[in-house]
Protein backbone atom coordinates (compact mmCIF):
# COMPACT_ATOMS: atom_id res chain seq x y z
CA UNK A 1 0.00 0.00 0.00
CA UNK A 2 2.84 2.61 0.78
CA UNK A 3 4.57 1.47 -2.22
CA UNK A 4 1.27 2.17 -4.40
CA UNK A 5 0.75 5.70 -2.55
CA UNK A 6 4.24 6.71 -3.59
CA UNK A 7 3.60 5.58 -7.35
CA UNK A 8 0.19 7.49 -7.48
CA UNK A 9 1.92 10.40 -5.92
CA UNK A 10 4.47 10.69 -8.43
CA UNK A 11 2.00 10.08 -11.26
CA UNK A 12 -0.01 13.26 -9.64
CA UNK A 13 3.31 15.69 -9.90
CA UNK A 14 4.15 14.07 -13.54
CA UNK A 15 0.36 15.13 -14.66
CA UNK A 16 0.92 18.56 -12.97
CA UNK A 17 4.54 19.19 -14.00
CA UNK A 18 2.96 17.99 -18.00
CA UNK A 19 0.07 20.52 -17.80
CA UNK A 20 2.39 23.54 -16.17
CA UNK A 21 4.64 22.64 -19.33
CA UNK A 22 1.71 22.46 -21.82
CA UNK A 23 0.35 25.92 -20.02
CA UNK A 24 3.92 27.34 -20.80
CA UNK A 25 4.01 26.21 -24.70
CA UNK A 26 1.18 27.45 -25.25
CA UNK A 27 1.80 30.89 -23.84
CA UNK A 28 4.62 30.78 -25.96
CA UNK A 29 2.86 29.75 -28.94
CA UNK A 30 0.14 31.87 -28.86
CA UNK A 31 0.18 35.38 -30.41
CA UNK A 32 1.11 38.31 -27.84
CA UNK A 33 -1.97 40.57 -27.01
CA UNK A 34 -1.19 43.80 -29.08
CA UNK A 35 0.61 46.90 -26.54
CA UNK A 36 -2.29 49.85 -26.55
CA UNK A 37 -1.30 52.51 -28.62
CA UNK A 38 -1.55 55.05 -25.48
CA UNK A 39 0.67 52.43 -23.73
CA UNK A 40 3.37 52.78 -26.05
CA UNK A 41 3.69 56.28 -26.65
CA UNK A 42 3.24 57.31 -22.71
CA UNK A 43 5.88 58.81 -21.89
CA UNK A 44 8.26 58.29 -25.64
CA UNK A 45 9.15 61.43 -27.95
CA UNK A 46 8.42 61.15 -31.64
CA UNK A 47 10.64 62.85 -33.64
CA UNK A 48 9.44 65.35 -36.64
CA UNK A 49 11.97 65.76 -39.52
CA UNK A 50 11.92 68.76 -41.98
CA UNK A 51 14.24 68.09 -45.21
CA UNK A 52 14.28 71.64 -45.45
CA UNK A 53 17.25 73.78 -43.59
CA UNK A 54 15.62 76.02 -40.26
CA UNK A 55 13.82 79.46 -41.32
CA UNK A 56 11.82 78.47 -44.31
CA UNK A 57 8.22 76.83 -44.97
CA UNK A 58 8.90 73.16 -44.07
CA UNK A 59 10.66 73.93 -40.99
CA UNK A 60 7.92 76.39 -39.85
CA UNK A 61 4.95 73.76 -40.90
CA UNK A 62 7.23 71.04 -38.61
CA UNK A 63 7.70 73.40 -35.97
CA UNK A 64 4.17 74.64 -35.53
CA UNK A 65 2.38 70.88 -35.94
CA UNK A 66 5.34 69.74 -33.29
CA UNK A 67 3.56 72.25 -30.48
CA UNK A 68 0.25 70.43 -30.53
CA UNK A 69 0.54 67.05 -32.81
CA UNK A 70 1.43 65.28 -29.05
CA UNK A 71 -2.14 66.30 -27.52
CA UNK A 72 -4.46 64.05 -30.12
CA UNK A 73 -1.81 60.92 -29.98
CA UNK A 74 -3.05 58.19 -27.61
CA UNK A 75 -0.43 58.72 -24.73
CA UNK A 76 0.32 62.24 -25.88
CA UNK A 77 4.05 61.60 -26.66
CA UNK A 78 6.58 64.75 -27.03
CA UNK A 79 6.66 65.94 -30.31
CA UNK A 80 10.66 67.16 -31.18
CA UNK A 81 11.11 68.85 -34.63
CA UNK A 82 14.52 68.59 -36.17
CA UNK A 83 16.15 69.60 -39.67
CA UNK A 84 17.99 66.81 -42.19
CA UNK A 85 18.37 69.45 -45.36
CA UNK A 86 20.38 67.83 -48.36
CA UNK A 87 19.02 67.30 -51.99
CA UNK A 88 15.80 69.16 -52.06
CA UNK A 89 15.13 66.68 -49.07
CA UNK A 90 15.77 63.35 -51.04
CA UNK A 91 18.30 62.96 -47.68
CA UNK A 92 14.98 62.50 -45.54
CA UNK A 93 12.95 60.87 -47.95
CA UNK A 94 15.91 57.63 -48.14
CA UNK A 95 16.68 57.75 -44.58
CA UNK A 96 12.81 57.47 -43.79
CA UNK A 97 12.59 54.82 -46.23
CA UNK A 98 15.75 52.78 -45.23
CA UNK A 99 16.85 53.53 -42.20
CA UNK A 100 14.20 54.95 -39.58
CA UNK A 101 12.99 52.49 -37.50
CA UNK A 102 9.49 51.42 -38.36
CA UNK A 103 7.58 51.91 -34.70
CA UNK A 104 5.99 54.92 -35.43
CA UNK A 105 8.35 57.25 -33.57
CA UNK A 106 10.07 58.85 -36.53
CA UNK A 107 7.92 60.82 -39.74
CA UNK A 108 9.40 63.48 -41.40
CA UNK A 109 7.76 66.18 -43.97
CA UNK A 110 9.81 66.24 -47.47
CA UNK A 111 8.96 67.62 -51.03
CA UNK A 112 6.28 66.37 -53.42
CA UNK A 113 9.33 66.21 -55.81
CA UNK A 114 11.49 64.34 -53.77
CA UNK A 115 8.48 61.91 -53.59
CA UNK A 116 8.45 61.95 -57.62
CA UNK A 117 12.25 61.53 -58.12
CA UNK A 118 11.87 57.35 -58.32
CA UNK A 119 9.39 57.98 -60.96
CA UNK A 120 11.56 60.22 -63.04
CA UNK A 121 14.40 58.06 -63.17
CA UNK A 122 16.44 59.38 -59.87
CA UNK A 123 18.63 56.44 -59.07
CA UNK A 124 19.11 58.77 -56.06
CA UNK A 125 15.93 58.19 -54.46
CA UNK A 126 16.44 54.97 -52.39
CA UNK A 127 12.18 54.41 -51.98
CA UNK A 128 9.25 53.79 -53.53
CA UNK A 129 6.77 56.39 -52.56
CA UNK A 130 3.83 54.61 -52.52
CA UNK A 131 5.20 51.70 -49.71
CA UNK A 132 5.72 55.13 -47.10
CA UNK A 133 3.60 55.06 -44.32
CA UNK A 134 2.08 58.34 -45.40
CA UNK A 135 -0.20 60.27 -42.88
CA UNK A 136 -1.49 62.96 -44.91
CA UNK A 137 -0.59 66.31 -46.13
CA UNK A 138 -0.97 69.65 -44.19
CA UNK A 139 -1.55 71.78 -47.27
CA UNK A 140 -2.31 71.25 -50.87
CA UNK A 141 -0.25 73.51 -51.96
CA UNK A 142 -0.59 76.28 -54.73
CA UNK A 143 3.33 77.42 -55.76
CA UNK A 144 4.12 80.47 -57.44
CA UNK A 145 6.82 81.71 -59.29
CA UNK A 146 8.17 85.17 -59.12
CA UNK A 147 10.59 87.83 -60.64
CA UNK A 148 12.42 90.46 -58.79
CA UNK A 149 11.24 93.83 -60.37
CA UNK A 150 15.18 95.39 -60.79
CA UNK A 151 15.12 97.49 -63.83
CA UNK A 152 14.20 95.99 -67.15
CA UNK A 153 13.11 92.97 -65.70
CA UNK A 154 9.94 90.94 -67.05
CA UNK A 155 6.68 91.53 -65.19
CA UNK A 156 4.55 89.27 -66.79
CA UNK A 157 5.16 85.87 -67.76
CA UNK A 158 3.88 86.21 -71.08
CA UNK A 159 7.24 88.68 -71.61
CA UNK A 160 9.38 85.89 -69.99
CA UNK A 161 8.95 84.38 -73.41
CA UNK A 162 11.27 86.84 -74.99
CA UNK A 163 12.94 88.48 -72.22
CA UNK A 164 15.51 86.23 -70.48
CA UNK A 165 15.01 85.85 -66.86
CA UNK A 166 17.56 84.06 -64.93
CA UNK A 167 16.24 81.80 -61.26
CA UNK A 168 18.04 80.41 -58.44
CA UNK A 169 17.38 76.95 -57.50
CA UNK A 170 18.10 74.76 -54.79
CA UNK A 171 19.17 70.92 -55.77
CA UNK A 172 17.98 69.05 -59.09
CA UNK A 173 15.41 67.15 -57.03
CA UNK A 174 13.73 70.85 -55.41
CA UNK A 175 11.12 71.99 -57.09
CA UNK A 176 13.15 75.67 -56.95
CA UNK A 177 14.98 74.10 -59.63
CA UNK A 178 12.45 72.08 -60.99
CA UNK A 179 9.49 74.04 -61.47
CA UNK A 180 11.67 76.85 -63.73
CA UNK A 181 13.02 74.49 -66.25
CA UNK A 182 9.68 72.88 -66.37
CA UNK A 183 8.53 76.31 -67.34
CA UNK A 184 11.77 76.96 -69.78
CA UNK A 185 11.46 73.49 -71.37
CA UNK A 186 7.65 72.15 -72.06
CA UNK A 187 6.57 76.08 -72.15
CA UNK A 188 9.83 77.11 -73.67
CA UNK A 189 9.78 80.45 -71.78
CA UNK A 190 13.33 82.11 -71.67
CA UNK A 191 14.89 80.97 -68.62
CA UNK A 192 17.81 80.20 -67.45
CA UNK A 193 18.72 77.96 -64.11
CA UNK A 194 21.26 78.39 -61.47
CA UNK A 195 21.33 75.57 -59.01
CA UNK A 196 23.00 74.82 -55.64
CA UNK A 197 21.44 77.10 -53.46
CA UNK A 198 20.52 75.56 -50.07
CA UNK A 199 16.96 77.22 -49.48
CA UNK A 200 14.72 80.18 -50.18
CA UNK A 201 16.04 82.38 -47.91
CA UNK A 202 19.58 82.23 -50.04
CA UNK A 203 17.74 82.38 -53.37
CA UNK A 204 16.14 85.90 -51.62
CA UNK A 205 19.79 86.71 -50.69
CA UNK A 206 21.16 86.22 -54.15
CA UNK A 207 17.87 88.50 -55.76
CA UNK A 208 19.07 91.10 -53.23
CA UNK A 209 22.26 91.24 -54.48
CA UNK A 210 21.97 90.96 -57.93
CA UNK A 211 22.80 87.36 -58.87
CA UNK A 212 19.39 85.72 -60.11
CA UNK A 213 16.24 87.53 -61.49
CA UNK A 214 13.60 85.86 -59.87
CA UNK A 215 12.04 82.52 -57.88
CA UNK A 216 10.14 79.17 -58.38
CA UNK A 217 8.62 76.75 -55.23
CA UNK A 218 7.30 79.68 -53.77
CA UNK A 219 3.85 78.23 -51.14
CA UNK A 220 2.01 81.13 -49.85
CA UNK A 221 3.80 80.07 -46.42
CA UNK A 222 7.02 80.63 -47.91
CA UNK A 223 6.30 83.85 -49.25
CA UNK A 224 4.44 84.91 -45.48
CA UNK A 225 7.51 83.37 -43.74
CA UNK A 226 10.50 84.38 -46.03
CA UNK A 227 9.52 87.12 -48.70
CA UNK A 228 6.32 88.95 -47.27
CA UNK A 229 7.37 92.30 -47.47
CA UNK A 230 9.05 92.11 -50.62
CA UNK A 231 6.05 90.84 -52.26
CA UNK A 232 3.74 93.28 -50.42
CA UNK A 233 6.00 96.04 -51.88
CA UNK A 234 5.92 94.92 -55.64
CA UNK A 235 9.74 94.51 -55.17
CA UNK A 236 8.80 90.41 -55.99
CA UNK A 237 6.09 90.09 -58.44
CA UNK A 238 4.17 86.58 -59.06
CA UNK A 239 4.52 86.16 -62.07
CA UNK A 240 2.88 82.55 -62.50
CA UNK A 241 1.25 79.42 -60.53
CA UNK A 242 0.96 76.43 -60.25
CA UNK A 243 -2.72 74.86 -59.16
CA UNK A 244 -3.34 71.59 -56.97
CA UNK A 245 -6.34 69.59 -56.69
CA UNK A 246 -5.85 68.14 -60.25
CA UNK A 247 -4.59 71.82 -61.42
CA UNK A 248 -8.13 73.43 -61.55
CA UNK A 249 -7.30 75.30 -57.77
CA UNK A 250 -6.31 78.81 -58.96
CA UNK A 251 -5.78 81.56 -56.62
CA UNK A 252 -6.47 85.26 -56.61
CA UNK A 253 -4.14 86.01 -53.24
CA UNK A 254 -1.48 87.85 -55.12
CA UNK A 255 -3.75 89.22 -57.86
CA UNK A 256 -4.77 87.98 -61.25
CA UNK A 257 -1.91 85.32 -61.43
CA UNK A 258 -2.00 83.18 -64.67
CA UNK A 259 -2.10 79.25 -64.19
CA UNK A 260 0.97 77.27 -65.60
CA UNK A 261 -1.75 74.93 -66.88
CA UNK A 262 -3.15 78.47 -69.10
CA UNK A 263 -0.02 78.03 -71.70
CA UNK A 264 -0.27 73.97 -72.57
CA UNK A 265 -0.30 73.83 -76.17
CA UNK A 266 -1.17 69.86 -76.54
CA UNK A 267 -2.47 66.69 -74.65
CA UNK A 268 1.64 65.50 -74.27
CA UNK A 269 2.03 68.93 -72.77
CA UNK A 270 -0.76 68.92 -69.86
CA UNK A 271 -0.03 65.25 -69.07
CA UNK A 272 3.91 66.52 -68.50
CA UNK A 273 2.18 69.69 -66.51
CA UNK A 274 0.43 66.88 -64.26
CA UNK A 275 3.32 64.79 -63.72
CA UNK A 276 4.95 67.74 -62.26
CA UNK A 277 2.17 69.88 -60.30
CA UNK A 278 -0.25 67.79 -59.43
CA UNK A 279 1.95 66.28 -56.90
CA UNK A 280 1.05 69.95 -54.92
CA UNK A 281 -1.47 67.82 -53.34
CA UNK A 282 1.49 66.67 -51.79
CA UNK A 283 2.21 70.32 -50.66
CA UNK A 284 3.06 69.28 -46.63
CA UNK A 285 3.24 65.45 -46.79
CA UNK A 286 3.87 63.68 -43.85
CA UNK A 287 4.98 60.38 -44.05
CA UNK A 288 6.85 57.39 -41.64
CA UNK A 289 9.00 54.43 -42.53
CA UNK A 290 6.99 51.66 -44.21
CA UNK A 291 5.27 49.17 -42.30
CA UNK A 292 4.17 51.58 -38.96
CA UNK A 293 2.33 48.60 -37.18
CA UNK A 294 -1.56 49.48 -38.19
CA UNK A 295 -3.18 50.44 -35.01
CA UNK A 296 -0.10 53.26 -34.54
CA UNK A 297 -0.69 54.35 -38.05
CA UNK A 298 -4.20 54.69 -37.44
CA UNK A 299 -3.40 57.06 -34.38
CA UNK A 300 -1.21 59.19 -36.20
CA UNK A 301 -3.20 59.72 -38.97
CA UNK A 302 -6.34 60.49 -36.84
CA UNK A 303 -4.15 62.57 -34.78
CA UNK A 304 -2.73 65.01 -37.55
CA UNK A 305 -6.52 65.21 -38.53
CA UNK A 306 -7.55 65.92 -35.38
CA UNK A 307 -4.91 68.59 -35.02
CA UNK A 308 -5.66 69.67 -38.07
CA UNK A 309 -9.01 71.29 -36.89
CA UNK A 310 -7.71 72.42 -33.44
CA UNK A 311 -8.78 76.02 -32.57
CA UNK A 312 -5.56 76.24 -30.82
CA UNK A 313 -3.39 74.77 -33.77
CA UNK A 314 -4.92 76.99 -36.23
CA UNK A 315 -4.87 80.45 -34.35
CA UNK A 316 -1.15 79.73 -34.52
CA UNK A 317 -0.76 78.81 -37.80
CA UNK A 318 -2.67 81.90 -39.05
CA UNK A 319 -0.68 84.11 -36.80
CA UNK A 320 2.45 82.48 -38.55
CA UNK A 321 1.21 82.81 -42.06
CA UNK A 322 0.62 78.71 -43.05
CA UNK A 323 -1.74 77.73 -45.39
CA UNK A 324 -3.59 74.86 -43.94
CA UNK A 325 -5.52 72.48 -46.21
CA UNK A 326 -4.84 69.05 -45.50
CA UNK A 327 -5.37 66.30 -47.20
CA UNK A 328 -5.98 62.73 -45.90
CA UNK A 329 -3.63 59.67 -46.24
CA UNK A 330 -6.16 58.23 -48.52
CA UNK A 331 -5.43 61.00 -51.10
CA UNK A 332 -2.48 60.46 -50.76
CA UNK A 333 -1.84 57.23 -51.89
CA UNK A 334 -4.25 57.44 -54.81
CA UNK A 335 -2.57 60.22 -56.07
CA UNK A 336 0.48 58.42 -56.40
CA UNK A 337 -1.39 54.92 -57.77
CA UNK A 338 -2.67 57.84 -60.59
CA UNK A 339 0.81 58.62 -61.48
CA UNK A 340 2.07 55.32 -61.14
CA UNK A 341 -0.60 54.01 -64.24
CA UNK A 342 0.91 56.72 -66.12
CA UNK A 343 2.62 55.51 -69.72
CA UNK A 344 6.28 55.71 -69.75
CA UNK A 345 6.61 58.33 -72.94
CA UNK A 346 4.64 60.61 -70.52
CA UNK A 347 7.45 59.99 -67.85
CA UNK A 348 10.08 60.29 -70.35
CA UNK A 349 8.88 63.71 -71.34
CA UNK A 350 8.69 64.45 -67.86
CA UNK A 351 12.30 63.97 -66.81
CA UNK A 352 13.53 65.55 -70.37
CA UNK A 353 11.26 68.73 -68.86
CA UNK A 354 13.97 69.17 -65.95
CA UNK A 355 16.49 68.51 -67.71
CA UNK A 356 17.16 64.30 -67.49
Amino acid sequence: MRVEGKRRAVMRLGARSGALVGAALLALLAPARAEPVSDFYAGKTLTLIAGFPPGGGYDTYVRVLARHYGKFIPGHPAVVPTNMPGAGSLLAANYLYGKAANDGLTLAMFAASAAMEPLLGNKAALFDAAKFSWIGSMSQDIAYCGVWQSPGAPRSFDEMMTKQTIFGGGATSAITYQHPMVLKNVLHADIRVIPGYPGTRDVNLAMHRGEVNGVCGLYVSTINSTFADEVASGQLKPVIQMGNKMGNKKSSQYGDVPSVFDFAKSDMERAVLDVHFKQLLLGRGIAGPPGIPADRLKALREGLFATMQDKDFRAEADKVGLDIDPASAEEVEQLLKRFAAFPPEVFRKAQEAIGR
